[in-house]
């Protein structure tokens, strides 16, 4: 009896074909991250080499592609008006030495955080609005809004605190956070009480600072009759828009005189037009 020969079915081998696939998708991947890293050294390169070049006073310990960044928008609007903001979390600051940014880019106005919520004093607020204005800043008082807080006592302590004069900026509300226990709504009714509660009591109408899409979704229609300080810190945005009177574009400036980082803002005019926006 003959016996039966079983035939073993041949090996496939495994299909390259995910392997292209895969290592096709590596490819490209780091081809648009290369192109990427490329083309921004080449569009920040004169920057990277400011920073690089060692012409700054101090080491930088900062990432200096942001410090590019900086540098790159402040030539970018050098005719236009540089300021910055501050408060208690940059500790005390040494105003006899503040004056510009990297020593070219003259600093020309200060929006000081005075009071936050219903009963918050800054701690640094006094010392901050006095030396501003000894060193000839044009300067400016700004209210952190608590939302979940009443509107009037927030206002009355904004009030009680800051005592504007002539060539001062208007009062700026800073409003940052949506409500936990309240509608949309019900806090632009709050937003609204306090507006007209310090414009009542200051005869000038305030200045209203937020982060773009809180601008964009909840005040841009409702409260266009005011002017808005808007904050972008994006890496990618290099331009100031028409509709924002002030823009707040980085927080990791560094500044002769104050040990921490700074927020950096532009406005957009000239310094004869921001004298124009002061209290008369």
């Amino acid at each position: 009896m003959a016996k039966t020969t079983i035939r073993k079915s041949p090996i496939r081998k495994k299909s390259s074909k995910k392997r292209q696939s895969f290592f096709l998708l590596k490819f490209i991947v780091v081809s648009v991250l290369f192109l990427a890293l490329v083309f921004g050294i080449y569009h920040y390169r004169n920057a990277i080499l400011y920073y690089f070049s060692f012409k700054s006073d101090k080491v930088l310990k900062d990432d200096k592609i942001a410090q590019a960044r900086i540098h790159q928008i402040l030539d970018k609007y050098k005719d236009l008006t540089i300021g910055m903001d501050v408060s208690q979390y940059q500790g005390k600051i040494n105003w006899e030495e503040v004056d510009s940014v990297e020593n070219k880019f003259p600093l020309k106005f200060v929006l000081i955080r005075a009071t936050a919520g219903n009963n918050k004093e800054d701690s640094q607020f006094d010392s901050n609005w006095k030396g501003a204005k000894k060193n000839n800043f044009i300067r400016g008082a700004y209210h952190y809004y608590r939302p979940n807080e009443n509107s009037i006592e927030q206002a009355d302590n904004f009030i009680k605190t800051v005592k504007l004069k002539i060539g001062d900026l208007p009062p700026v509300l800073d409003i940052e956070k949506l409500p936990e226990n309240q509608s949309i709504d019900s806090l632009k009714v709050g937003l609204r009480r306090w507006l007209k509660k310090v414009d009542q009591h200051y005869k000038v109408k305030p200045i209203i600072y937020t982060g773009e899409r809180y601008y964009n979704d909840f005040l841009k229609d409702e409260f266009s009759e005011y002017t808005f300080w808007v904050a972008n810190y994006n890496f990618f945005v290099e331009n100031i828009e028409n509709d924002w009177q002030f823009w707040q574009f980085t927080e990791k400036a560094r500044i002769n005189g104050i040990n921490e980082n700074v927020d950096l803002n532009i406005y957009n005019g000239t310094p004869k037009m921001l004298l124009y926006l002061t209290i008369e």
